[in-house]
């Protein structure tokens, strides 16, 4: 009977150890280097120049890349969270 309850009592461990879609953890804010590495491999393309800009106590990085067909463009990045503006 012992060894059934502490057979019980890890796999209520491990289930409970296991992340699921509900659960958010928070993050650390996000560098400007993890920020182009990031946004190179989403989007494909090289980031020639990269700002920091403060909006109101809130930090973005802006980001300009150039894709292999010359194509230019520029993504704005939440240096708190990760997310694109």
């Amino acid at each position: 009977m012992l060894w059934l309850s502490l057979a019980a009592a890890g796999a209520v461990t491990a289930a409970a150890a296991t992340p699921t879609s509900s659960i958010r953890v928070a993050s650390a804010p996000l560098s400007m280097d993890q920020a182009v590495k990031m946004v190179e491999q989403r989007f494909h393309a090289r980031v020639v120049k990269a700002e920091t800009h403060k909006d109101g106590g809130r930090s973005s990085y802006v980001l300009r890349l150039l894709d292999p067909s010359g194509k230019v463009w520029t993504v704005r990045v939440n240096a708190a969270d990760g997310s694109i503006e």
